[in-house]
């Protein structure tokens, strides 16, 4: 009699998907950062762009992975490469958490209507 075994793979298949969040750095780049990040390849790829803005800089993230804590990771891991800029926070404002597929009334509260009259207490 021929026995088989069955093994199953310890890998297994996690759904990729898009995910979009905001890192603000702790302070906007200075002029020799702004030099080097024109030569950082890996910030030229279309996940990541810079906004600048009068004391403000932040860096718009659209990173595929498995798990948003994933791509939040994977894109702290390019400033690795870059000297002096630390990030302050990470943000899913509600547009993020919409295209997220987070958004309900009980994490964000839907915008009201354009032209509607603000809400009274």
């Amino acid at each position: 009699m021929r026995r088989t075994r069955l093994t199953t793979s310890p890998s297994t298949t996690v759904a990729m998907r898009k995910w979009y969040f905001t890192l603000h750095l702790q302070e906007p780049l200075t002029e020799e950062q702004s030099n080097t990040l024109d030569h950082l390849d890996r910030f030229n790829d279309g996940r990541i762009g810079l906004i600048e803005g009068p004391g403000t800089a932040e860096f718009i993230c659209i990173f595929e992975a498995g798990a948003l804590t994933d791509a939040i990771a994977e894109a702290l891991g390019f400033f690795e490469d870059f000297p002096g800029v630390l990030i302050r926070s990470v943000e899913l404002d509600w547009i993020a958490l919409e295209e997220n597929g987070m958004a309900t009334p009980a994490v964000v509260p839907a915008p009201p209507p354009v032209g509607a009259a603000p809400p009274t207490a």
